[in-house]
Parts: C-alpha cells; sequence; structure tokens
C-alpha cells in the first residue's frame, strides 16, 4: 500500500513538473482562457458560458536564433489588470472603456539567447496575444540585436463542429490584373465546412468568421500591423493542427522582400485577437482592434469626416475632365457634403493646372478636393495615373506639400498587391508623410486595416473587399451585392473601418440610368447601407440626375446621414442573410437594416431608447409598379410602444431606417 502510494505521488510529481496551466478569466467571468505549459510546448484553450470555444491550440515563434516552439520552460508567470478609457471619432464608438485581465508568461527554449514571452488579454468577449522577444543593452559584439521570425505555431482549433465563413486568400501578383493581387477582393464562402480547401490554396484573409455549432461564434484577426512587422493571414485547414497563422507568399510584390518579418530587440509582433459570442453582438460592437493599439503620432490637425460625391463609379474613366468634375462638385453642394473625389488619369486629362482651378472652385461652393494615385513604383504594372508619387519620401514630399498648397484634403492611394513587411512600411510611410502636410488617407487595392484608425490618426478606411465597383462591372455582383453587404458586419466591417466606395442610387449601372444591368437593391437598402458601413468619410455616391429623380425624402435623409458615431449596438441578423443595427450620433438614434436575401423578414425590434415616441420609418413597397425595376420606397410615421417594441418589415433585397 505504502508502495502504490509512492509511485501515485510521483506520478503526480512528473505532471506538476511537466505541465503548468493558468486560467485568465474576462472580468464578467463568461470567458476562460487556459494556458498549458506541457511537455516542453505552450497552447491555449478557450471557454465561453462552460463550452468550448477553442480547443487547444499552440503557441510560439520560429526564429534565427532559435526555436521558440519547442523545448520550453516556463521562468515567471505575471498576472495584471488592464483598466483604460480612450476617445475616437472614427468607428463604432467614441468613447471605449477596455477592462482587462492579463498574464505574461515568461519561457525559456533551449538554446536560445533570449526569452520569449506571451502576453494574453482578456477582455468580455476578446482576447488578445502577442509575443515579445527579449534583449540585452549591453555592449557585448556576439549578442543579437535583431532577429527574424520564420514562423509562427499560432494556431486556432475549433471543435469538429464549426462552419465557416471565410474569404480566400489569393497568392503573388501574376495571378491579378496588372500585377494587383493580393488586394482583399476575393467572394466568401458562407456556411462551408472546415475541411474545405480554399480557393487559391493559400488559406483565409482576416477576419476569420466561425460558428462553433449552436454553442457561439468566434472572430479571428489582427491587430497594430505597421512598418514593425508583415501582414499575416490564416492557413488551410490541418486536422491536426487547426488553423495557423501564415505569411505571404514569396511571389508577393514581384519576390522582391522577404516573406519573414524582421524585427529589432527587444521586439514584439502584432497581437492576435479573438472574439468570442454565444450569439453575434460581440462580434459585430467589438473594438478590440483598437484596445490594444496605441496612436504612433499626433494629428497635425482635427481631421473632418464627411461624405463624398465620386463620378468613377458610374460614369467611369471618360468624366476625368473638368466639366463632369465640377457637376459632382456642384452636386456635393447640393447635398450639404464635404468632399468630391477625383479619381485616375486626372494627371493627364485634367493636368495640374486645371487641379489647382478645380479645387479653388470647389472650395468656393465650401467643398474640398480628394485626389486618386497610383501606389506604384516597382509594385504594380497598372497605367492609371498619377504614377510615381507615392513610393518613396522625395516624391511624396513634393507631392504632398503641392497637395497642401493647392488646398487638397485628402488622398486615395491604390494598387498595393501584397502584405510583406515593405509593403505595410509603404502604407505607414505615407500616412506620416500625409499627417504632416494636413492630409487624410483612404487605401484601395489594398491590404486590411490592422487598428490603423486609432495608430494614424489620419487614415480613413481601406477598400479591403470585392467593393461597389463590381456592382457597376458585371451582373453577377449587382445580384450579390444583397449577400455581400450583410456579411460585412460580422466580419470584415467589424474590425476595420471600410470603404465600400458608393450608396448607389441609379436604378440602372449606368450614366444614362437607363442601359447595361439594374441595381437589385431597394433604394431604401441602399440608404440604409450607408449607416450600415462603417467608415468616417463615406462615399455617397449619388449622381447629378439623381437630385431630380429621387424622392424628396430620400434626398433629405441622405443629406444628414452621419458618419460618425458615439454608439453601436447590434440587434438582429445573420451573415449573409441579413442584419439590423443602430447607431448613435451626438442625441440621434439612427436604426438600419438590409435584408440580402429574395424573401421579406418581419421581426419585433428592441428600441428602447425610442420607447413610446413617434418615429420616422423609411421603408419599400412590398411590390413593384409596373415601370419599376425595384419597388418603390415610402417614409411614415409610427408609434413606438411603451415597451419599445416595434414591428417592422424588411422586403426582399431591400432596408429599413428608423430615425
Amino acid at each position: 500500500m505504502i508502495k502504490e502510494l509512492s509511485i501515485a505521488l510521483l506520478a503526480l510529481t512528473s505532471i506538476a513538473v511537466f505541465a503548468e496551466t493558468k486560467r485568465v478569466c474576462s472580468p464578467d467571468g463568461k470567458m476562460q482562457v487556459s494556458v498549458i505549459a506541457e511537455n516542453g510546448t505552450l497552447k491555449y484553450q478557450v471557454e465561453y458560458g462552460g463550452k468550448e470555444m477553442i480547443a487547444p491550440s499552440s503557441l510560439g515563434l520560429k526564429t534565427d536564433m532559435g526555436d521558440y516552439t519547442r523545448n520550453l520552460t516556463p521562468v515567471k508567470w505575471n498576472e495584471s489588470k488592464i483598466d483604460e478609457t480612450y476617445t475616437m471619432t472614427r468607428t463604432k464608438a467614441s468613447k471605449v472603456n477596455y477592462v482587462a485581465n492579463a498574464l505574461a508568461v515568461e519561457l525559456k527554449a533551449e538554446g536560445c539567447p533570449y526569452p520569449m514571452t506571451v502576453v494574453l488579454q482578456v477582455s468580455n468577449n476578446n482576447i488578445a496575444y502577442k509575443y515579445l522577444l527579449g534583449g540585452s543593452d549591453n555592449n557585448v559584439n556576439d549578442e543579437p540585436r535583431r532577429a527574424t521570425i520564420f514562423s509562427e505555431t499560432s494556431s486556432f482549433r475549433f471543435p469538429d463542429k464549426t462552419t465557416t465563413f471565410l474569404c480566400p486568400q489569393i497568392g503573388g501578383n501574376h495571378q491579378g490584373w496588372m500585377s494587383t493581387k493580393p488586394s482583399y477582393e476575393e467572394e466568401y464562402r458562407a456556411n462551408a465546412p472546415m475541411a474545405e480547401k480554399s480557393r487559391f490554396g493559400f488559406g483565409y484573409t482576416f477576419p476569420c468568421l466561425f460558428k462553433v455549432g449552436e454553442d457561439g461564434w468566434v472572430l479571428v484577426s489582427e491587430t497594430g500591423v505597421g512598418s514593425n512587422y508583415c501582414g499575416s493571414h490564416l492557413s488551410d485547414y490541418d486536422a491536426s493542427r487547426g488553423y495557423t497563422v501564415a505569411y505571404p507568399s514569396h511571389e508577393e510584390y514581384h519576390g522582391l522582400g522577404s516573406n519573414a518579418p524582421a524585427i529589432t530587440l527587444p521586439g514584439e509582433t502584432p497581437w492576435r485577437t479573438i472574439t468570442v459570442g454565444a450569439d453575434l453582438k460581440p462580434i459585430v460592437e467589438t473594438t478590440i482592434s483598437y484596445d490594444v493599439v496605441k496612436p504612433m503620432y499626433e494629428p497635425r490637425e482635427d481631421y473632418k469626416a464627411g461624405r463624398y460625391t465620386w463620378s468613377w463609379l458610374i460614369w467611369q474613366d471618360k468624366s476625368i475632365n473638368y466639366a463632369d468634375q465640377v457637376k459632382f462638385i456642384d452636386t456635393a453642394a447640393e447635398m450639404g457634403y464635404e468632399y468630391c473625389l477625383v479619381d485616375n488619369y486626372w494627371d493627364t486629362n485634367i493636368g495640374r493646372e486645371g487641379i489647382e482651378r478645380l479645387s479653388r472652385y470647389a472650395q468656393s461652393k465650401g467643398v474640398s478636393l480628394l485626389l486618386w494615385y497610383n501606389s506604384n513604383g516597382y509594385a504594380n504594372d497598372a497605367p492609371q495615373g498619377p504614377r510615381n508619387c507615392m513610393k518613396t519620401s522625395i516624391q511624396r514630399e513634393k507631392e504632398m506639400a503641392w497637395l497642401e498648397k493647392i488646398g487638397v484634403k485628402g488622398i486615395k492611394v491604390d494598387f498595393f498587391a501584397g502584405d510583406k513587411q515593405e509593403t505595410m512600411q509603404q502604407y505607414e510611410d505615407i500616412l506620416s508623410d500625409a499627417n504632416r502636410h494636413g492630409l487624410q488617407v483612404v487605401f484601395h487595392g489594398c491590404t486590411l486595416p490592422r487598428g490603423w484608425e486609432r495608430m494614424y490618426p489620419n487614415f480613413v478606411s481601406s477598400e479591403a473587399v470585392l467593393a461597389s465597383e463590381n456592382v457597376f462591372f458585371s451582373e453577377h455582383h449587382a445580384r450579390q451585392e444583397g449577400f455581400e453587404l450583410t456579411m460585412h458586419p460580422f466580419s470584415r466591417n467589424a474590425v476595420a473601418s471600410m470603404d465600400w466606395g458608393g450608396t448607389i442610387m441609379n436604378r440602372y449601372i449606368s450614366k444614362d440610368n437607363k442601359s447595361r444591368h439594374q441595381r437589385y437593391t431597394t433604394d431604401i437598402f441602399e440608404i440604409a447601407s450607408a449607416v450600415v458601413n462603417q467608415t468616417s468619410v463615406q462615399c455617397i455616391a449619388i449622381q447629378p440626375n439623381n437630385l431630380a429623380e429621387l424622392p424628396q425624402f430620400e434626398l433629405d435623409i441622405l443629406k444628414k446621414i452621419p458618419t460618425t458615431w458615439d454608439e453601436t449596438r447590434f440587434l438582429e441578423g445573420y451573415p449573409t442573410r441579413y442584419v439590423i443595427m443602430s447607431r448613435r450620433s451626438g442625441d440621434t438614434w439612427y436604426v438600419a437594416g438590409l435584408n440580402g436575401t429574395d424573401k421579406p423578414i418581419t421581426t419585433t425590434l428592441s428600441l428602447p431608447q425610442f420607447a413610446g415616441k413617434e418615429v420616422s420609418l423609411y421603408a419599400d413597397n412590398a411590390k413593384k409598379k409596373t415601370g419599376e425595376t425595384v419597388a418603390s420606397s415610402f417614409i411614415k410615421k409610427v408609434k413606438v410602444g411603451k415597451d419599445g417594441k416595434l414591428k417592422v418589415t424588411i422586403q426582399a433585397m431591400g432596408g429599413i431606417v428608423v430615425v
């Protein structure tokens, strides 16, 4: 008996030596993250409401100074609490109180000169983790001062019942038009099994949405990526490892530069972020992309949010001439919009002297210009100009000084193609230089912004989505608009501002509003999308002809829709089917709903902010009248119940707005 007891005690002692677990709970106690050091490896596991959302998943790095994925020994575990409040004017909430419980585990790896520390922060519904690599200030010649990260073992293993809502990553430049891929402009697959291979064999772009059976939802992304690292994505699914963090392909950026990020020591990786919820509310409302990053510089000025008109979306290249741009400036002035975007080829079609005159004309109307640029240099073969103005610091300084001088207030820079560290450096350099000249920046043909609204205060938004220009390009994408815009609130737009490109009010996708293919969404769907889509400088792609064609009540609401919000609440919905959310700007609440399906949706909303009040309801008629491509809209006054309940019907491919 004594011998058996001794053996049992010895076994327990062995387990204690080789396995150690620390648990970090969210402040509300609903989420538990277990960090497990076992057999020389480090893993984490996530439970929410007592249900496993992420199975034990690997942590670690492989670097040129050693392997931090095996033979790891925990040196110390440090627990702490975080309670920070910050303000932002350009995302889904203007004031955020970030409260989290944190754990830092320092690990020694066999043969590695410095320790690696995993920092993990757990707030309500959100997890963020990153890696720190140590360094020394000692003047010892043979000590490393830098490190190259070859790969991460960071993984995400989901229960077998999980289905996915993912966008495939595409490979190098030669797979896309004029060497402009990857540009985060591929089609989503909804409700797909994990075992399904990605379309191009390169895995999936962030963010990645997962439905864990009936237990809840998980959104995986990253934040805090600037010049310090490359942009990452998720690999294809592997039954033994799950999904792992993957780096850019070698072919990106025409093979120039490394696909392995390099950091100085001491240094750190970006944050990997995980949002978890029993329902979709935490997914839509998350602010984790901004919670764990800090501003990189002070804004030169208080950058102005607003709306812009844009000729190119419907009138295309032929509209880039002085006379047509005057029409869109006048339209912006009539609508009370702050900006007008002049797209590609302005340098040859209008000329620099013409742009100076156009800018003066716009300012006389209370409108400021935004100008398009090619990012290029070596990066792409796209012929659109201006070219070679944004690649080097010397080019940018000359160009931006001129833009500041003539009163231009922002730039749209296009065609980046890739996620290598060198490309991330260019994004950061453009933003920093633009801030020095009081310019806001929109990126197109580009990567996902990763915390950039807070990191770079003059950053507006990025496309990084199969955006509205594709509604123009093909009838297929016009038919898919409902699918796409009811996907993005739960994924792409949940983690970063998104320049969808335009609230389209033409019934036909043509200049004459009579030819080519039709728009398949209703007017109120389009108007509601201006509330649902998050970006602080937003395109309302109203055309000069719309001023005489649209009902006055549609024009009136398009004139007053804000683009910055103090509060965002998810009400109900399902990815690729429908979404209803409310946003507050100052004292005014907007409730907006989109139906991406071919059948009406009737639901009773809980709107306590409107309890017992009369509100304006914008909605679509159930049936088309003779000669209509889509059903017309209406506005009516309705009384919300004292209990805050309001029954609404969103028509097929239609919308609602409640104000």
